[in-house]
């Protein structure tokens, strides 16, 4: 192992080893003082992310939300201590000696990962391996996208990254890389902590990728360093400045940098050094403070790090303030992530019209005429799909496609990518001045789960078009259709699942989902068409308790039956059916179920109302709906996977029918 060479502090000068040390120290102390964490990757990566701060990164402490920031993402989220004592160095409001002294503490502004609703500072939530990487291409396309209809006086700066082994080992590192790549996002530059060591120990155990090749390969430019040679990660960094590709810079590096026994090895990886092991570290790395301790003169160096972007943000206000009133209060608007106030009269209009005209399409083709309306009135939406565009009917007649090199459009072919394309999303959504919504089929959302389970835990607002939402699509059997997902995704907090019945409520829930920006939302959309079961003008939004009431009873009612997305029809048709024998039902849209559910409980027992049988009528399993309907309500739809036929042999052959419904309906009223 290559030992640190001993450093004294002058008191004239400060050399980049002790910036770097400070970094090292203020790691250490803190996953030391809270008996948990993971030290070696501060340490080892401790000289990277000090160049990159000192002298690459466009930053500005004093405003860690000013829009043409260059972006940093600590991808390797595990190593939180690493950003934590960066952005306290450098001088981030908030971020004091005492929160990093409550590191992983209940409200502390130090969490385990990186959380970006909790620290000032963080781009992104981190901590899932891959997920910061794929979250930063991201960031980089929302940057290429709004260069290009602003142009640089308004958007021009870089994503930088922070990787490690861990990192481009997940699945979705090859995602990611192959999409940056094919864009040529040349504003994209990772620096890889190449440490050769994972927690079974060292990485060929399991691994013997040369990432370099794995990155050149995907388009990359891609190069090799001395993680702890300051110049040479710096030349590399400024060559990466200048290329017309995203760039890798693998650092070759130390896991534990400094640790007398424990560096190189797994050992420093998640576990606090110890008290022996952190003083023989310090006296390595020639640190002689006390703990959280750093001398003036380091802490002033620091301090003068974090406020050399001052100027660049000074001049970008300046051209900002510059620019027509118009153009700047749109600009101003979009990064602000305020909503046009045309969305909603589009909408109105747009449900004017399909009472006029209705429109007995699938759900799919419904949310397309709804999207060539709200494309006009959204111009930060973009949309996107993974490689299912004709199936997903997500792009409209008015947009036009990025392309390598070419930005200047608001759709995106992710390719056969769906969980690199939610990441994508988040990095997007994260970075401000876009809307992104991006589609795939709703069994694919086990492919994207975790950057969507990110999305939910970070409350960004980003939009999920997943189409063939049930047994409905048919042929393609079981491995296709959907039965678990709908509950899955309902049952995970702050996730808004829409499932609409037809063209209007299709409509409302994209609105909804527009209007909402504080989580993701997800559309839930038929292949097979559908009658439009709204007949009458609501300039209101009925969908946005989540449920309503669509055809009342006859009479007092005897019995309701919830419904939603396709199988409304099969509840009105059950209603028709019960009806001509003089039994009253009433008819509830669900075209949210979780947002029904989280309704106030006034609201909730007005629309659930109070006949005596209550039915729950999804072609997909019955998880979640006891809520509305009772442990012992009556519920019809999935009990297991589905199978391979046309859809109305398969919607016959599992009982989801209306004659099915009435029956049950009879029998129990009977008992």
């Amino acid at each position: 192992m290559d030992q640190a060479v001993p450093n004294s502090v002058s008191a004239d000068r400060v050399t980049h080893s002790d910036l770097a040390n400070a970094v090292r120290a203020l790691s250490m102390d803190a996953v030391e003082q809270a008996k948990s964490g993971h030290p070696g990757l501060p340490m080892g990566a401790a000289d990277m992310a000090t160049v990159l701060f000192t002298k690459f990164l466009k930053y500005d402490a004093t405003d860690t939300t000013w829009p043409d920031r260059d972006r940093f993402v600590l991808s390797a989220g595990h190593g939180s201590m690493l950003i934590y004592s960066l952005l306290h160095l450098t001088g981030v409001k908030g971020m004091t000696i005492d929160e990093l002294k409550r590191f992983r503490q209940l409200d502390s502004k130090t969490p385990g990962h990186p959380e970006n609703f909790m620290t000032p500072g963080v781009e992104t939530t981190t901590g899932p391996l891959g997920q910061g990487i794929a979250t930063a291409v991201g960031m980089a396309i929302a940057e290429r996208m709004l260069n290009a209809e602003y142009g640089d006086d308004l958007v021009d700066h870089r994503t930088y990254v922070i990787a490690s082994d861990g990192d481009l080992m997940e699945g979705i590192s090859h995602e990611a890389i192959a999409l940056a790549g094919h864009l040529k996002l040349n504003r994209l530059i990772v620096l890889f902590d190449d440490n050769g060591i994972s927690i079974d120990g060292p990485l060929s155990l399991s691994d013997s990728v040369d990432q370099v090749k794995r990155f050149e390969a995907a388009g990359w430019r891609a190069v090799r360093v001395d993680g702890h040679d300051d110049k040479a990660i710096a030349r590399a960094l400024s060559r990466a400045q200048k290329s017309d590709r995203p760039t890798m810079i693998a650092c070759k590096t130390t896991i534990g940098f400094g640790a007398p026994k424990k560096a190189g090895t797994s050992k420093a990886h998640g576990e606090p050094l110890g008290a022996e092991e952190l003083a023989g570290a310090k006296a390595a790395l020639g640190w002689k403070h006390a703990p959280f301790e750093i001398p003036e003169n380091i802490r002033d160096a620091w301090a003068k790090a974090g406020k050399k972007g001052r100027r660049h943000r000074k001049a970008w206000a300046e051209r900002l303030k510059a620019l027509p009133a118009e153009k700047r209060a749109e600009f101003e608007r979009r990064m602000k992530g305020m909503r046009p106030q045309g969305l909603s009269e589009a909408i109105a209009k747009l449900k004017d019209k399909l009472i006029a005209e209705p429109q007995n399409v699938a759900t799919r083709k419904a949310s397309e005429i709804a999207l060539e309306v709200i494309t006009e009135a959204v111009p930060e939406l973009v949309l996107g799909s993974a490689d299912l565009t004709p199936s997903n009917n997500t792009k409209t007649k008015n947009l036009t496609a990025i392309s390598p090199g070419n930005y200047a459009g608001r759709y995106i072919h992710y390719g056969i990518r769906e969980h690199g394309m939610a990441a994508a999303m988040n990095g997007m959504a994260l970075h401000k001045g876009l809307v992104p919504a991006g589609a795939t089929f709703l069994v694919f959302a086990d492919y994207a789960r975790p950057a969507m389970r990110i999305a939910a835990l970070a409350g960004i607002p980003v939009t999920y078009v997943m189409t063939h939402d049930s047994i409905g699509l048919g042929e393609d059997g079981p491995t296709h259709q959907p039965v678990e997902h709908l509950a899955s995704l309902r049952s995970m907090p702050k996730m808004r699942v829409y499932r609409p019945a037809d063209a209007i409520e299709t409509a409302e829930c994209w609105q909804m989902a527009l209007e909402r920006t504080d989580g993701p939302n997800l559309l839930a959309l038929t292949r097979q068409n559908l009658p439009q079961v709204r007949k009458e003008a609501s300039r209101e939004n009925l969908s946005a308790t989540g449920a309503y009431e669509l055809s009342p009873a006859e009479g007092k009612a005897r019995a309701t039956i919830f419904a939603s997305g396709s199988e409304v029809e099969i509840a009105l048709a059950a209603q028709k059916i019960l009806a001509e024998q003089s039994f009253a039902v009433r008819v509830v849209s669900v075209p949210s179920l979780d947002l029904f559910l989280a309704q106030p409980e006034k609201v909730r027992a007005r629309i659930i109302g109070d006949a005596p049988v209550k039915v729950a009528v999804e072609a997909a399993v019955r998880f979640g709906w006891d809520a509305v309907i009772g442990p012992d309500g009556i519920f019809v739809g999935m009990h297991g996977f589905g199978a391979s036929a046309p859809y109305k042999d398969l919607y016959k052959h599992f009982g989801i029918t209306a004659e099915a419904v009435a029956e049950h309906i009879l029998r129990t009223h009977n008992l």
